[in-house]
């Protein structure tokens, strides 16, 4: 049974990392179109919009931005939601990420991947706030799994104890 739930656990991660894939890499371009993007052609523009400013665009798009709201959202919120199931699935695939510090890193070197090859295939743009928000997200999705583990290791301390007493 533990290597059958291992096994669907894997396949929801694979699935998960495919959509996030289409959406962090391939939003804007047709699946079709990808392979003309692997060029390392130096295109000044390009290198100009992207954001190595920490905080920066959070800043903007909370106190600056004049444009719709749902932008805002997407932008800021969306970050954080799409990185919260990795935080989630890890701890319950493998005991390694039962603590902080492996969903950190594994959250923040994902990101920072996406933001690479974004950089680099000019797929979109890097930025650092991206990284922020997205590790921000495997930390938020880290959390349940945390509290559930928590209680559940205080409720099976009491009912060693309750066995012990009778």
């Amino acid at each position: 049974m533990k290597i059958l739930k291992k096994f669907a656990l894997t396949i929801v991660l694979l699935l998960y990392l495919a959509i996030l894939t289409k959406l962090i890499l391939f939003k804007y371009i047709p699946l079709t179109e990808i392979i003309h993007h692997f060029n390392f052609t130096y295109n000044e523009y390009h290198w100009r919009s992207n954001n190595f400013v920490p905080f920066k665009t959070i800043y903007f798009y909370l106190y600056l931005a004049d444009i719709n709201f749902s932008i805002i959202i997407e932008n800021l919120v969306g970050n954080v939601i799409g990185f919260a199931p990795l935080g989630f699935i890890l701890p319950l695939l493998s005991k390694r990420f039962l603590k902080l510090k492996p969903v950190i890193l594994a959250a923040f070197s994902l990101s920072l991947t996406y933001e690479v090859l974004q950089l680099l295939f000019e797929f979109g743009s890097f930025d650092v706030d991206d990284l922020i928000l997205n590790t921000l997200g495997g930390f938020l999705g880290f959390l349940p799994i945390k509290i559930i583990y928590f209680f559940s290791k205080i409720k099976k301390k009491q009912s060693t104890k309750r066995k012990k007493v009778s």
